[in-house]
């Protein structure tokens, strides 16, 4: 027989209690977090607010109640908090209104064309030449540029005309 098949009514009730006050912070929090993850604070902010509403509307006859809604509501704060200090918490959207320049389009392709216009009316200065030297093993070999190919095919083609 198992223990739980033989433990009393109140013995089930009590483990049922501890389980409550130890895994139900836990759980909370990793929920939390994923809230945090998937949707940011805004949604903490939200889901705090209902929580201590709903923890401040609750009755119950016991004398000490009130206090152990306070401890509810602390520790609440606490797990909230915890979630908002997440590093992997999704940051909010930044109010794009605020940035956008009066007039401006926001037609991807109208935004692409001003792209391109800007970009051409920058070139080259946004992209000055580079000077590349470069060391071949072996000794100095004369460089040959546009200047000295084209004149030698002049000479070739004189050359050729003269034999001819």
């Amino acid at each position: 027989m198992s223990k739980l098949q033989a433990a009393t009514p109140d013995r089930l009730r009590q483990l049922r209690l501890e389980a409550s006050a130890h895994f139900a912070p836990l759980m909370l929090n990793e929920a939390l977090l994923r809230l945090s993850h998937a949707c940011g604070g805004d949604s903490l902010d939200r889901f705090e607010k209902a929580m201590v509403d709903q923890i401040e509307a609750a009755e119950d006859d016991r004398a000490d109640f009130e206090t152990i809604k306070e401890f509810a509501i602390e520790q609440l704060y606490a797990l909230v908090r915890n979630a908002n200090d997440s590093p992997k918490r999704k940051q909010p959207l930044e109010k794009i209104d605020t940035r956008r320049t009066p007039g401006r389009s926001e037609e991807p392709r109208t935004l692409e064309d001003q792209l391109q216009a800007g970009l051409e009316d920058s070139f080259p200065a946004s992209d000055p030449p580079s000077v590349v030297s470069t060391t071949i093993s072996g000794g100095a070999k004369k460089l040959v540029g546009t200047d000295e190919v084209l004149e030698k095919q002049r000479q070739q083609a004189s050359s050729k005309e003269s034999r001819s």
